[in-house]
């Protein structure tokens, strides 16, 4: 199965955002022809307000990011995983931070909502409180994609390693992982913690990530980018350049089997108390 992972520098003008969602899934399918392509989180809308966001949210499924992503993915013939897409919630003030999957024909195969929220104080003194802006989902989703098994992941719960054990104990083969890692922990943490989380589950791993700038407020805030497609054995296959673009690479189910039969770590788990 070949995969394209896109980069992109979104920001406050949803417009925008998805004119350059399509343009970049357009080009990564002429020139790659993938079976299955990942967009970053919140690829819809980035940076503004509360209040912005909110208006921003779409109610699943419908809006202009879904039924631009479904149309897409039915005309391009080709597996879409939407990043995550604000999501406005029947009776909730916030929004949900949320992944939708579609399939060839354009049918809905998987929605998920992110579960850890980055509430955290950056090195540089920066707050950032998600959970004030967006209600965290509960569900472990993973689906099917023509034989290989993907889990759903959002930025922050990288950090969870439970959260990427229970997607394995579902089958999962390759974990896709939208994100906004911000530059300071992303310079860090971003590639060690993917190829961590690889190696333990023995997964591919299939990270999307927002790259540059962006204005949170008053603010101006960075994206550490360097989205990367990374094997079961830790090895990373593939890694985006700085800048808006894609990368593209392949996933080997063979692959995930050889790696777990030469050391079957979930056979080997032992539960502690």
């Amino acid at each position: 199965m070949k995969v394209a992972l896109v980069q992109m520098n979104s920001g406050s003008d949803k417009a925008a955002n998805l004119e350059a969602a399509r343009a970049l899934i357009e080009r990564a399918a002429a020139e790659e022809k993938p079976d299955w392509v990942c967009l970053p989180e919140v690829f819809d809308f980035m940076g503004g307000s509360f209040e912005q966001k909110k208006l921003a949210a779409e109610v699943l499924p419908g809006g202009p990011a879904y039924t631009m992503l479904r149309d897409l993915a039915k005309r391009l013939g080709i597996f879409i995983h939407a990043g995550s897409i604000l999501e406005k919630i029947e009776g909730e003030p916030r929004v949900g931070n949320t992944t939708v999957a579609f399939n060839r024909e354009g049918a809905e195969i998987a929605r998920y909502r992110k579960i850890h929220m980055f509430d955290i104080t950056a090195p540089d003194g920066v707050q950032y409180n998600e959970s004030a802006a967006m209600k965290p989902g509960d569900a472990v989703v993973t689906y099917d994609c023509e034989g290989v098994v993907v889990g759903c992941s959002i930025c922050y719960d990288l950090r969870f390693p439970g959260l990427f054990q229970a997607l394995a104990d579902r089958g999962a083969e390759m974990i896709a992982l939208p994100a906004a890692f911000t530059l300071q922990t992303g310079k860090d943490h971003w590639e060690t913690l993917i190829r961590a989380r690889a190696i333990e589950n023995e997964v591919y791993f299939a990270a999307s990530a927002q790259t540059g700038t962006h204005r949170q407020g008053n603010e101006t805030r960075s994206t550490w980018g360097h989205s990367m497609l990374v094997d079961p054995w830790g090895h990373v296959v593939a890694r985006a350049s700085d800048g808006v673009g894609y990368v593209a690479g392949r996933v080997d189910p063979e692959r995930v089997k050889n790696v777990r039969t030469m050391i079957p770590v979930a056979q080997h788990r032992v539960k502690l108390s």
